[in-house]
């Protein structure tokens, strides 16, 4: 039965406006001890504030990153994007909070960070800025947004996509989005607390990834000759008085193998079988094993192309040129895209000849044609070009130090991706699941 009177809202009826509802009642599963206020959702207004300073003294220009948040735009960038004149950039202080209103992939939406440093910097006129009432409110908020599905759920329902996919969403739009959070400052303080020491952890595995990606490329560049040389900077001992390399052509260490796709596309009588394909999406620019992901083959598609066996060499051969890396499966087909390299190890170690062709990136693009959507390398390209070569022993000894960093990188990725992981489920339980907000 309807609850309304004929002629009457049901805000009349009950006497207050909507605004004036008591807010919703939530509880998150994972609390810290000491805490058992139920948490409510209330509009963001009521825990920021838009002050809306303006950069009448000329701050530095800083912008918004998913992954490192709020960021020099020189630094971060390598150049300014900045209007010449930043007078009316809005001013951005430690602990506020930046909605940026510009869609990403993974966030149609926008990004919601905090500001981490300190003093006062420039920040597009295009942000929302806005200060919480407490730093610890401020961090809260942007774990919040961390998650994509959080993200878009609460955003979806305020914004309208505009021309040229541009979002149309006032701030004080923004901020009469109703987001869960405790009513107790002394548990926002323990949630934050926790929080900024996971981050900390994070920051520091990924500064120790990078230091070693670092350390690897500054490496290679002294273990292989320069351009114009015969000799590398830096040489192991047992190889002091070994011969100069050699200049070889890449025909001459093995044969370059262009894959192939059935046609038709898509036809289900070669598309959609057991066979892995290997695609170039599968391909990342700093992976060194790749698994196909994305497509597969029938028995009859396979027999169509050349299935390669584990460990084999592949190189991009459209689009992001010369990138390579090693097959992690067995009986694997390749698209058209990419190459695979049969290496007669008798006159070069596989990994080796990997670490070449990883420092010569610029080469494979130069001599790629351009044409179309896509750059191409040839088989032919591939096959003509040179690479210096010192004796098996010494190509051994320098792929072997290279693959012990190589899984040092790797384990250290997988630490960090472990702590991403840990942190998201974390969110998971710190915050109320979504059906209970949507209730």
């Amino acid at each position: 039965m309807s609850n309304k009177v004929a002629g009457a809202s049901s805000s009349k009826v009950s006497g207050m406006s909507r605004e004036q509802d008591p807010p919703a009642t939530l509880t998150p599963k994972l609390r810290f001890s000491g805490f058992d206020a139920s948490w409510t959702c209330e509009p963001l207004s009521t825990i920021l504030k838009e002050y809306r300073i303006k950069n009448t003294a000329g701050r530095d220009v800083f912008s918004v990153s998913m992954e490192s948040g709020i960021v020099n735009q020189i630094e971060h960038l390598g150049r300014s994007f900045a209007a010449s004149d930043t007078s009316h950039y809005t001013v951005g202080r430690r602990f506020d909070v930046v909605y940026t209103k510009s869609p990403l992939k993974a966030f149609p939406f926008g990004v919601v960070k905090q500001c981490k440093f300190d003093g006062e910097v420039a920040l597009s006129p295009l942000y929302g800025v806005f200060t919480p009432l407490n730093p610890h409110l401020g961090l809260m908020v942007e774990a919040y947004f961390e998650s994509p599905n959080r993200s878009k759920t609460f955003l979806s329902p305020l914004c309208q996509k505009g021309a040229k996919n541009t979002l149309q969403i006032t701030n004080t739009h923004f901020l009469s989005g109703c987001l869960p959070l405790p009513k107790q400052p002394a548990e926002q303080q323990k949630i934050a607390e926790c929080l900024t020491t996971l981050d900390k952890v994070i920051a520091a595995q990924s500064q120790k990834l990078d230091a070693l990606k670092t350390h690897k490329k500054g490496l290679m560049q002294q273990l292989f000759p320069r351009e114009g040389e015969t000799l590398p900077r830096l040489r192991f001992p047992e190889f002091q008085n070994a011969p100069e390399w050699q200049v070889i052509r890449m025909e001459q260490i093995g044969r370059v193998i262009r894959g192939a796709s059935p046609r038709p596309k898509g036809d289900s009588r070669y598309y959609g079988g057991p066979v892995p394909r290997l695609m170039v999406q599968d391909v990342t620019r700093d992976g060194k094993w790749v698994t196909p992901r994305i497509d597969s083959l029938t028995e009859a598609g396979a027999r169509l192309s050349r299935p390669c066996p584990a460990g084999t060499l592949t190189i991009v051969c459209s689009g992001s040129v010369g990138v390579v890396s090693f097959l992690a499966v067995d009986a694997c087909i390749h698209d058209g895209f990419l190459a695979l390299i049969n290496i007669d190890e008798s006159i070069a170690a596989k990994d080796f000849i990997f670490h070449t062709l990883s420092t010569l990136r610029e080469q494979f693009e130069k001599s790629a044609t351009h044409g179309g959507v896509f750059t191409n390398l040839t088989t032919t390209g591939i096959d003509l070009f040179e690479i210096k070569c010192p004796d098996i022993p010494e190509q051994q000894r320098i792929a072997t130090c290279l693959t012990s960093l190589d899984d040092l990188i790797t384990a250290h990725s997988a630490k960090l991706s472990a702590l991403k992981t840990h942190k998201k489920g974390l969110m998971q339980q710190l915050f109320p699941s979504a059906g209970e907000v949507e209730a």
